[in-house]
């Protein structure tokens, strides 16, 4: 690639350019293109990771905030064309490049905005079945991780409820510019068959976060804003500690609360 140092890692922005080119090819091959077209990567900095992704049967598009990195990949992706588009990901409506259509989400995503855009994938979850990209460690780990673990909480089970998900290996400090001070991960996210919930999805959403927000409590107490009738609250899943429910016992909560009659 020409002008490999033109590109600055900015710190304001979380950028921590990947420089291995095995870990940049395994990414890329972790999605299975299966059920989509487009695949949308998020923050390619210099594009390590687009350029396997541009030797796949499928159509590549980058969003990047960086102007400095725009330009970059204007100059040495000229295959990229017109889908480069100069947006912050988290404030851009998705429907004006997609439309309806299905696409995948990949990237190395800076770790300071890595949780905000599983959140947006998950609004979106309809016209996103899979999803595979690089996470600060701990937090790849949380969004995996199962009931019982001291890392369970709202993102695993809101991530899990829609999504199969996969911890694929751990990349070290190392390999990027600059090196993190912590360890990443690789994930791989892919949606369910039947990604709808048998109760209502809103008070889904609403009885998980309100759970984990006193996590050492049990539902009993930290779901004491939801107004339970006493017959409600005598059935035993409120005696659980929110990291004790699996995610189809959150959903088998949600329907309780739903059904519940004062």
């Amino acid at each position: 690639m020409s002008n490999q140092n033109q590109v600055k890692a900015k710190k304001h922005l979380g950028q921590h350019f990947l420089n291995d080119e095995n870990i940049a090819e395994k990414i890329a091959n972790a999605i299975s293109l299966d059920g989509y077209k487009d695949v949308l990567e998020i923050g390619p900095g210099m594009g390590v990771l687009t350029k396997y992704l541009l030797k796949k049967d499928i159509t590549t598009h980058v969003i990047e905030i960086d102007r400095e990195s725009v330009e970059y990949l204007k100059n040495n992706y000229l295959n990229l064309a017109n889908r480069i588009y100069d947006k912050d990901f988290l404030k851009h409506d998705l429907t004006q490049i997609f439309e309806d259509k299905q696409f995948a989400i990949i990237g190395n995503f800076p770790y300071n905005i890595s949780t905000q855009i599983v959140f947006k994938t998950l609004e979106m979850r309809h016209q996103i079945p899979e999803f595979s990209g690089m996470f600060q460690k701990e937090v790849a780990q949380r969004i995996c991780s199962k009931e019982g673990s001291k890392v369970y909480g709202i993102l695993s089970v809101l991530t899990q409820a829609f999504y199969d998900a996969e911890y694929l290996f751990t990349v070290p400090p190392s390999v990027f510019n600059p090196p993190p001070k912590i360890d990443s991960g690789v994930l791989l996210l892919k949606r369910k068959e039947d990604f709808t919930l048998p109760c209502d999805e809103k008070l889904f959403f609403k009885v998980v976060k309100t759970g984990f927000q006193q996590r050492r409590k049990t539902l009993r107490n930290s779901l004491k804003t939801f107004n339970l009738s006493d017959n409600l609250k005598a059935n035993t899943i409120f005696g659980q500690r929110p990291e004790q429910l699996s995610v189809s016992r959150f959903i088998e909560l949600t329907s309780l609360i739903e059904n519940d009659t004062n």
